[in-house]
């Protein structure tokens, strides 16, 4: 494709450039995105290679961050989430290290939601307080409770809205506004809603990172992440870092990411009414002390979620009335659903968020995030709903 075939994202709605945006063809013609299986290139003199190298001509250098299959997959997802710039990586925890990694130095300061995936929790804890960065974990929900947490040393926000597991909401527009008067950037974890059900940049953020092993691939193939922002942020911190350390994505897995993209928005209006029916179903359940999913009523952030989603998700967690053994009885009495931690398949998965994906974690720390013995995280795929609530009756 000629540069002046190339579409302009802006011209198009979101399905359109979920399926043209970022391709540029051959002289081959082919339509459907090609498979650059090469780690280098080879340059026309010595001259050009010294011009790529040091960045005073655009191309290909060396597949660790520069390769025509990732380069495209990059730019159709910013073109998705409207941002300017996205840096692909070779997971979603790569993505969230890269950010920290490339845009924080020691004595700098992040204030995160403590509603966060286990291993996010970890990195925060574990990792990042050995390079001399602190965090200070506050309640996701609570705006004033971020305000209050940020420091002069604060350097950004960290969050998932929709949070994992209990599908918890924070205003983003909200709290974009208070990061920026600090002088702060506000980075969301998207990975629930992806760019078809919430577009954090629209609402003010400044960061959008993305487990692509999730949604965007959609039937648990491939590993890998992204982070989305403008290139001042994203272009020159975050990829310097994946250019020097590498966490870098395959051109093999950003092509299942293309293909991806290309049905996500009809999957996850899919996955959205699933779980709606599932979650509503569940309320009902005697054993059920409790459903979560932001399509509720009941959901403490449901207005919210009509106001900055156009989409519920996927995701629906409940707590189940007997603790850890109940829950454990529940999960194996499935015959159908998938027992997995992964979540974004075609297939429904069931996990046991205290034992699995929050399972590192103290006691305190899942007290404090509200992951009970008795919870329980279903990620609700494509089948037919009657035999998903059919397989969860067996457990109840």
């Amino acid at each position: 494709m000629s540069d002046s075939k190339k579409i302009n994202p802006d011209d198009y709605a979101l399905a359109t450039r979920a399926v043209r945006a970022g391709q540029q063809r051959t002289s081959e013609g082919e339509n459907s995105e090609p498979i650059f299986a090469t780690s280098s290139y080879v340059f026309a003199s010595a001259a050009e290679a010294a011009a790529r190298f040091s960045g005073e001509q655009p191309g290909n250098i060396y597949s660790r961050f520069t390769n025509p299959t990732v380069r495209t997959f990059e730019e159709r997802l910013a073109a998705m989430e409207g941002a300017e710039r996205c840096v692909a990586t070779a997971s979603g925890m790569s993505a969230i290290t890269a950010t920290c990694i490339g845009l924080l130095k020691t004595g700098d300061h992040i204030v995160s939601s403590r509603s966060i995936f286990g291993s996010t929790t970890m990195l925060f804890e574990n990792f990042l307080r050995k390079l001399g960065i602190e965090t200070t974990f506050v309640e996701l929900s609570d705006v004033s409770a971020w305000e209050q947490a940020i420091k002069p040393e604060t350097k950004f926000l960290f969050l998932e809205t929709p949070s994992n597991p209990l599908t918890e909401l924070v205003d983003i527009a909200a709290l974009a506004d208070i990061a920026h008067k600090k002088d702060c950037l506000l980075v969301v974890d998207n990975c629930f809603c992806t760019p078809v059900l919430q577009q954090p940049i629209a609402l003010g953020a400044d960061i959008v990172i993305h487990s692509a092993t999730k949604y965007i691939d959609g039937q648990g193939r491939c590993m890998g992440g992204a982070v989305c922002g403008s290139n001042e942020i994203v272009g020159d911190s975050v990829y310097g870092f994946l250019r020097t350390a590498g966490p870098s994505m395959s051109a093999f897995n950003a092509w299942v990411f293309l293909k991806g993209l290309e049905t996500l928005q009809l999957r996850m209006q899919a996955h959205s009414a699933s779980a709606l029916k599932l979650a509503q179903w569940l309320e009902q359940q005697a054993v059920v002390e409790r459903a979560y999913y932001p399509g509720l009523e009941s959901h403490p952030q449901h207005e919210l979620a009509k106001q900055q989603q156009s989409g519920y998700g996927g995701i629906v967690s409940f707590e189940l009335k007997g603790g850890k053994e109940a829950g454990w009885n529940l999960i194996d009495a499935t015959r159908l659903i998938s027992i997995s931690a992964n979540l974004g398949d075609a297939k429904t998965t069931i996990t046991h968020p205290a034992t699995t994906t929050h399972g590192r974690l103290t006691s305190e720390q899942r007290q404090n995030a509200g992951i009970s013995d008795g919870l329980i995280r279903v990620a609700v795929g494509l089948e037919d709903i009657d035999d998903i609530k059919n397989d969860l009756a067996r457990g109840m």
